[in-house]
């Protein structure tokens, strides 16, 4: 299928439309993981687009995409804007394409209407973000940063078996054809995002400025009791961890609510074994996800939850695990660069407010090693991570504006 032409004069809301049709599904949603062949034409694109907008286009040796605008005074100063292009599986057309895109255009009306910058200014498009078909997060931004690197390509495979060292090597990446991923030379990185939450829409405005992105820790409990008859075993002689599991999450989510500033916890996988109606289960797995941006909040829920499961367990019988398999610590924006924010939104009359972040994002692996700040704009209903996303045309433009006023106070 041939793909949608783009006019000159054509929006962000055009570009969101035209990236969609990398990887659409019949219900409109888009599926564009990391090394396929969705993806790879969807790089190309984004590449070849960077190039008609005057930009310097380059690949690096894991696939992420750059569009450079030389600075004339400052050029190994580099502050970078974008977002990533990998999706989930069936996921909103919105969800990091509009980085990407609204870091592009912004380029090139700063490039349009002021020329060369003083510092250098580059989009990017991220190669892989979500961890969708392989069990590793922030490729892109890992390996620019340091943190991730390709003997860490290696061991990760997808449900087929490929590991990412082979599908990467399948686009031609990780062989040194394409400069190292690594960068040094980056001052500042800008990444606007719809919100993913109901925030803006419900207060009324139009953008938000982020101070922090939470933690996220992740564990899997493991329960295991005592398989019995369901109508000779007495009530009061069980040791059933599906009950004992009730009580605990029933507990923990009634402690998240105390907890300062909204901690969030979710429950969201659960196997019982033998998970039959008229046997007592032996065997419980359940997660457990708690997000905050406060480390030491963090810490002390982990201690009660802890207390919680041990105490129930201890109570009825039952021997727990706890597994810890994600821990990912919270990361402040730098707080210059939201101030900038903040300002260049009042000079141009634009509502804006202050928020967290409770997803993560590239900017949270970024933001570690270097100033980054975050911006979003409204999403309708909070919905993401689906075909249902969306954000209006009008609020995709207030976010371009507001990026390329900020890129130019940086680098002007």
């Amino acid at each position: 299928m041939e793909k949608q032409r783009l006019s000159v004069e054509s929006g962000i809301a055009d570009y969101i439309d035209w990236l969609a049709q990398f990887g659409a599904s019949a219900d409109g949603g888009v599926t564009r993981l990391l090394y396929t062949k969705e993806w790879m034409d969807a790089q190309l694109a984004v590449k070849a687009e960077m190039s008609a907008f005057g930009l310097d286009a380059r690949f690096d040796d894991v696939g992420n995409v750059f569009g450079r605008l030389q600075g004339t005074q400052s050029p190994d100063e580099v502050i970078l804007a974008g977002s990533h292009i990998d999706t989930v599986i069936n996921g909103g057309k919105y969800d990091g394409s509009y980085g990407v895109l609204a870091a592009m255009l912004a380029l090139k009306q700063l490039k349009e209407t002021y020329g060369a910058p003083k510092k250098t200014l580059e989009a990017v498009s991220l190669c892989e973000e979500e961890g969708s078909r392989f069990p590793m997060t922030y490729w892109g931004s890992g390996n620019m940063m340091g943190a991730l690197s390709l003997k860490h390509a290696e061991v990760p495979r997808d449900g087929s078996g490929v590991s990412l060292q082979e599908a990467m090597h399948d686009n031609g990446f990780g062989r040194g054809v394409y400069p190292s991923a690594h960068r040094t030379d980056i001052n500042a990185f800008i990444e606007i995002h719809i919100e993913q939450g109901q925030t803006l829409e419900m207060s009324g405005r139009d953008l938000g400025v982020v101070t922090s992105i939470v933690g996220q820790r992740r564990y899997l409990i493991t329960l295991e009791g005592e398989c019995n008859h369901a109508g000779t075993t007495s009530m009061k002689w069980r040791k059933d961890p599906l009950a004992a599991s009730s009580r605990m999450i029933h507990e923990l989510l009634l402690r998240a609510e105390e907890q300062p500033d909204e901690l969030r916890l979710t429950c969201g996988k659960m196997t019982v074994e033998p998970n039959v109606a008229n046997v007592i289960p032996g065997r419980v797995q359940f997660s457990i996800d708690i997000r905050h941006q406060n480390q030491r909040v963090l810490e002390h829920f982990y201690e009660e939850m802890t207390a919680v499961i041990n105490g129930i367990c201890g109570e009825k019988g039952i021997r727990a695990m706890i597994d810890e398999y994600m821990r990912i610590e919270p990361v402040p924006m730098d707080e210059t660069l939201s101030a900038k924010a903040l300002e260049t939104a009042a000079e141009n009359g634009i509502s804006c407010e202050e928020m967290v972040s409770g997803a993560g994002h590239d900017a949270q692996m970024i933001g570690r090693s270097c100033p980054a700040c975050m911006l979003f704009v409204p999403s309708r209903g909070g919905i993401s991570h689906s075909p249902k996303e969306f954000t209006s045309a009008r609020q995709l433009e207030i976010g371009v504006r507001t990026l390329a006023n900020l890129l130019y106070k940086l680098a002007y």
